[in-house]
């Protein structure tokens, strides 16, 4: 019997829109929405994308820079009206499930790191059924937005693990960045936010470009 392949990474940390949930498009719709509700003039679809990651009123005060800070409040009730209005039309990618089910099965930890609420995240793993999944995770509202390396650091002290063996995966350059901050490798996605030539200079380990992509990596190497 072959021996089995030594663990590369104790834990694995993931990005939840755009890397495991099928949410980009929506979230650009809902930032546009909110933005012209409040007389803000609309954001591109790139301007609106780049944020995706972000904490929530971080990303809103970026993608609309000519909305007044008094308004921010009410841009935000906003961005939540639209996206409660759609979440059910949300949805993880495709082999999502079957890849986190192999990880399990290997003896990786794994953990959530994203921009999004702690009330949003929890209505979302309740959502897709992925109660038990994830043995950690870390919000932008309970500690530091990405790219500051809080999040990583916080789930590197919960679990006791070190940051060479602490892999964070996300599809955009705050993911990435959020990683070389905390001294973690990365993997990036192609298939979310943004372009994957822009995570270039932030050296990831690879660059997936589909969530097939992706297992077929980690299973080969994490």
């Amino acid at each position: 019997m072959p021996t089995p392949r030594p663990r590369r990474f104790d834990l694995i940390a993931f990005d939840w829109d755009g890397t495991l949930f099928d949410s980009t498009q929506i979230i650009v719709r809902c930032i546009q929405q909110a933005v012209v509700d409040v007389g803000g003039a609309m954001p591109t679809d790139k301007a609106a994308a780049y944020v995706i990651g972000m904490g929530l009123m971080q990303a809103l005060a970026h993608a609309a820079p000519d909305v007044p800070e008094s308004k921010y409040a009410e841009l935000g009730a906003r961005y939540r009206h639209h996206y409660l209005a759609r979440q059910n039309d949300l949805m993880l990618f495709e082999g999502v499930l079957g890849l986190l089910d192999d990880l399990k099965a290997q003896q990786h930890l794994l953990a959530v790191a994203t921009g999004k609420s702690r009330r949003g995240l929890d209505d979302a793993l309740h959502s897709v059924q992925l109660k038990g999944v994830f043995d950690g995770s870390r919000t932008a509202d309970e500690t530091a937005g990405k790219p500051h390396p809080r999040m990583l650091h916080e789930l590197m002290q919960e679990f006791g693990t070190e940051p060479s063996r602490t892999l964070m995966i996300g599809d955009t350059t705050h993911d990435l960045q959020m990683a070389v901050n905390a001294g973690c490798p990365s993997v990036g996605v192609s298939y979310g936010a943004h372009e994957p030539g822009e995570f270039g200079a932030l050296n990831p380990l690879f660059i997936a470009h589909s969530v097939a992509d992706l297992r077929a990596w980690l299973l080969a190497n994490a």
